[in-house]
């Protein structure tokens, strides 16, 4: 074949051995290989690049005419088997062959790939750059066995990438485990975490396989790990060295084999730097990072998210079909969402079950006091429903005065919610669109809970 004629430049190797090292050295997009060569032979060759995953059309050239190894070949992964003396014309046309099916079967494998993603991606939705570049960023990653960190504010979706990850990886078949580091505490983190036999402890009546355990074979996602007490996190970090697991009561070691992807919403440097987290726990943790952007730093995708709940909730509750007005979307995209995508989808909730008619023209008044309104961003609240309130009042507005500090507005709009709601802290902490969590270290940080409760207990 003429190289010249083939617009195509030719590496020349005089052995099996260099042949490999010019393979490792090169891109090469079509390999001529003899049989017999000093050092490794063409064979050899070939079992190189199937163990390496070298995916290079490979037209294997010999002397001699053996029928089964030219079946060895082939089926080692060869494209084609040609005796000597080759026939110029045939290997031209054998090479471009070769050549036309190897970028054909990439273009399948791009479009596959593709594909996939739109499926394991398909719970994330989202067309701005920032939310390209995060998906691109965990396509790369879920391939491989690393372990990842995922930041990013409270309600972005950081265990949705955390499936989606476990999802388009080699481990999907595998558990998928959540464990929320916030709510384990100190004397249960052993059993919970690496499990125990029966009779090990009072209560311990049966054998409990741990979370790492459950995971063997698939992955464990460690929610909110900045949360996880100093002295678990030494206990954590042992498992993820030696991916060993001892069960409480046991002193058999178990071998655990599984991938770590863990989730905060914390800046470490500052835990690190006083010393509520290891920084060796961090590096273990950190061998990938995936930033999770704010909804306020995706522009359009918040009116194309609205109008995703708005019909998914429709269809959920039997409603007919629902739209916004122009001027709505238009605020919904000009709020700063503190509270992310967990707090658009209960606004749009609210403001679809508030509606009149079936069109969207005006979003519920009321908004934690800890939220950040741009001006004019938002109607003004409504008046306050009179007290008590029935449970379909509450899903209506209760507004936080204005003119007050912003710690006095928390706290009044708290104490609203929470009588509104007769004490009942899951359906404040809902309608002031924050986590019952969140809802409960408020209570607690401005010594209100007691207060409140004696409120209640006073009314008639």
């Amino acid at each position: 074949m003429n190289s010249k004629r083939a617009n195509a430049t030719v590496l020349i190797a005089d052995d099996g051995n260099a042949c490999i090292r010019l393979l490792q050295d090169n891109k090469v997009d079509l390999l001529l290989l003899d049989i017999n060569m000093p050092g490794k032979n063409g064979i050899d060759v070939l079992a190189y690049m199937k163990e390496n995953g070298l995916e290079i059309p490979v037209i294997m050239i010999t002397a001699s005419d053996d029928i089964s190894q030219a079946v060895q070949c082939i089926k080692m992964g060869a494209y084609e088997y040609l005796t000597k003396p080759v026939d110029n014309d045939r290997l031209e046309i054998t090479a471009k062959n070769a050549l036309s099916e190897q970028s054909l079967k990439k273009k399948v494998e791009l479009l596959e790939k593709e594909l996939l993603q739109k499926d394991i991606f398909k719970r994330i939705y989202g067309e701005s750059q920032a939310i390209k570049e995060c998906i691109g960023q965990a396509t790369q990653v879920m391939e491989t066995d690393v372990n990842v960190l995922i930041n990013g504010e409270s309600g972005t979706g950081k265990e949705l990438f955390a499936q989606a990850i476990h999802n388009g990886s080699k481990r999907k078949n595998g558990p998928f485990v959540t464990i929320n580091c916030a709510a384990i505490t100190n004397e249960l983190a052993d059993s919970l975490l690496f499990g125990h036999v029966k009779g090990s402890f009072t209560g311990a009546n049966s054998d409990h396989t741990g979370f790492f355990e459950q995971a063997d074979g698939g992955t464990i996602f460690l929610d909110e790990i900045g949360d996880l007490n100093i002295e678990i996190q030494a206990k954590v970090l042992r498992v993820l060295q030696e991916h060993i697991v001892r069960r409480v009561g046991e002193k058999k070691e178990r071998p655990v084999d599984f991938r770590l992807i863990s989730a905060t919403h914390k800046d470490f440097s500052n835990a690190i730097e006083t010393g509520s987290f290891r920084a060796d726990l961090y590096y273990r943790l950190e061998e990938y990072p995936l930033y999770i952007p704010p909804l306020r730093e995706r522009g359009d995708d918040i009116s194309l998210l609205a109008k995703h709940f708005l019909e998914s909730f429709c269809i959920a509750n039997n409603i007919e079909p629902l739209s916004f007005k122009p001027l709505v979307l238009d605020q919904l995209s000009r709020y700063d969402w503190p509270g992310n995508i967990r707090e658009l989808q209960n606004i749009v909730r609210r403001s679809a079950i508030n509606r009149t008619g079936n069109e969207i023209n005006a979003l519920p008044g009321f908004l934690s006091a800890d939220h950040k309104r741009p001006k004019d961003a938002l109607p003004e609240p409504e008046a306050s429903h009179p007290e008590p309130v029935t449970d379909t009042e509450i899903n209506h507005p209760i507004p936080a005065p204005v003119e007050t500090s912003l710690k006095d507005a928390e706290q009044q709009a708290i104490a609203r919610a929470y009588e509104a709601c007769r004490g009942n802290q899951t359906k404040t902490a809902r309608i002031l669109g924050i986590s019952r969590s969140s809802l409960y270290r408020k209570l607690k940080k401005y010594g209100m809970e007691k207060s409140i409760t004696l409120s209640l207990n006073k009314t008639p």
